[in-house]
């Protein structure tokens, strides 16, 4: 069951009839952990995971949502034809390898060419800091810092600490405060992420 609290909340504001098809492309670096996090908010099994050569869909149904969801492989030699999938995007989740410090430039240059994105223009976007259960991981609010998210003024966006392997920050544990919250609307931030909001 897809239970991520951060896009629950994301989409709770950008779909006001839950009974509607969500499209959410869920991209990063290779390695990073997409695939496994997808399984783990499918409630899948985890056990056996290989890379991503070119793209998963997932059809799930949560909290009366329908999301489709699109995993597309994260190799150099892939990332030109993550543009074939922008069309009709609802939600952005990026996922990043918190533990892989060296990456991080890397990372942080394909994201913002995905927020230049004209297709991509508004839509919010969910970045899942993950591997967090790695002694080497960087909290959130670095990779926050360090990636210059508090720059993004154009959509609502969050990053969420989490582990794909041990489903840590990846449940959701409903709190009818939570939405607003998560989406910035009041200026918190909690323990599991940074939030803002145009």
């Amino acid at each position: 069951m897809l239970e991520s609290r951060g896009l629950l909340s994301i989409l709770r504001k950008l779909k006001s009839a839950p009974d509607q098809e969500v499209r959410i492309l869920l991209l990063g670096l290779d390695n990073a952990g997409k695939t496994t996090l997808l399984k783990q908010l499918a409630s899948e099994d985890i056990s056996h995971i290989t890379p991503t050569q070119g793209f998963n869909i997932k059809s799930v149904q949560s909290q009366g949502f329908k999301l489709n969801v699109w995993d597309i492989g994260g190799q150099r030699k892939i990332r030109p034809y993550w543009r074939n999938y922008f069309e009709n995007t609802d939600v952005l989740i990026y996922v990043i390898d918190s533990a892989d410090r060296k990456r991080f430039e890397e990372t942080g240059q394909e994201l913002a060419e995905l927020l230049d994105e004209e297709k991509l223009s508004g839509v919010p976007v969910l970045i899942f800091a993950n591997k967090q259960d790695l002694l080497t991981a960087a909290p959130a609010s670095e990779i926050a810092e360090g990636l210059n998210l508090h720059t993004i003024r154009d959509r609502v966006w969050q990053i969420q600490s989490c582990s794909a392997l041990t489903g840590e920050g990846v449940q959701v544990r409903e709190r009818s405060a939570l939405a607003d919250r998560h989406l910035g609307l009041d200026g918190d931030m909690d323990t599991h992420g940074d939030s803002r909001s145009l």
